[in-house]
């Protein structure tokens, strides 16, 4: 038997020094052949050697591994069934919502079937999902509010809201005739012992999905400054308020705070919106990072839909890295 041209050791560091300059000085394979003095055969068979004994490693990554990377780190750290964090590709705050609305949308759409009660809240968000909304069929839902009312606010009103959803789907809206915030304790109780709101409510805690925002309450234009004549601003920061969701104030760890508001409050519990299976929530732009971080404390939320500059400050928030928990 003829003597091999070259040892084992040496055809190793041969196909070695042609994967090199193959794969990492990107050369041609008759630019190789042509300098090792072989042919461009038999440097094609080199590299397929090569792969076959696990010599070569190819990776590619997708441009969107950064997006995935921030949607399960709030997956984890949220305690989330699904996350979605949508590229921010402007500095338009309304462009950015529009494209999470319209994965908000996508996610609402996956999990319908005829015969689900969704419970809404009012909302900026819920209206820009509405507007995303392209129902391939119309779904034979029920919708109702999971609050009360505001009274000509057209976007924050949550049966405005209920309606729209419902005629968007094909289905049917059930109004809650009762304010948001009653007058006082004994208001809102006379208020949910009446037979029409506490049969809406019931609907809602009933309810197979729920989407809703989550508002900001430490800027000046928060949204839930705008629901009450008396909103006090300095009252809620003194009483530690980082978010609100579903008009409720939670403090850091997304837990109610002691406020006067909370306890007037026509709406779902914290518990009873814990208590329906899917829960859908939507918020962009970097002023709602710390209340999206406060709720996500809190365990309100299954799954979240938001921007990837905001669930990068979610992230950190939550991480601790933040320059508010220092």
């Amino acid at each position: 038997m003829p003597r091999p041209l070259y040892s084992e050791s040496e055809r190793l560091r041969n196909i070695h020094r042609v994967l090199v300059m193959f794969y990492q000085e990107h050369r041609s394979q008759a630019d190789i052949a042509a300098e090792i003095g072989i042919s461009p055969a038999s440097v094609n068979r080199m590299i397929r050697e090569g792969h076959e004994r696990g010599l070569v490693d190819i990776r590619i990554r997708s441009p969107f591994d950064a997006e995935e990377g921030l949607s399960a780190a709030l997956r984890r750290l949220g305690g989330l069934d699904s996350a979605v964090a949508v590229p921010a590709v402007s500095t338009d705050p309304a462009i950015v919502l529009k494209a999470a609305a319209e994965a908000a949308a996508t996610t609402l759409l996956e999990g319908l079937a005829d015969g689900m009660t969704i419970a809404v809240s009012g909302g900026v968000a819920l209206c820009a999902t509405i507007e995303a909304l392209a129902p391939p069929r119309a779904y034979d839902v029920r919708v109702v509010p999971a609050t009360g009312g505001v009274q000509g606010k057209f976007r924050t009103d949550v049966n405005h809201v209920a309606v729209a959803l419902a005629e968007k789907l094909g289905g049917k809206a059930y109004q809650l005739h009762a304010p948001i915030f009653a007058a006082n304790e004994a208001e809102r109780a006379a208020l949910l012992s009446v037979s029409t709101i506490r049969s809406v409510l019931d609907m809602a805690r009933s309810a197979d999905v729920a989407l809703f925002g989550i508002g900001s309450v430490r800027d000046e234009h928060a949204t839930y400054l705008t629901l009450s004549d008396t909103a006090d601003r300095g009252a809620i920061e003194r009483v530690g308020a980082e978010a609100e969701l579903l008009a409720h104030l939670l403090d850091r760890e997304g837990r109610p705070c002691d406020h006067p508001s909370n306890r007037r409050l026509v709406a779902l519990t914290l518990d009873e919106l814990a208590g329906i299976p899917r829960r859908i929530a939507v918020a962009s732009g970097a002023r709602k990072a710390e209340a999206i971080a406060a709720v996500l404390r809190g365990g309100a939320l299954g799954h979240l839909i938001t921007d990837d500059r905001t669930a990068r400050a979610v992230v950190e928030k939550l991480e601790g890295k933040d320059a508010d928990a220092a």
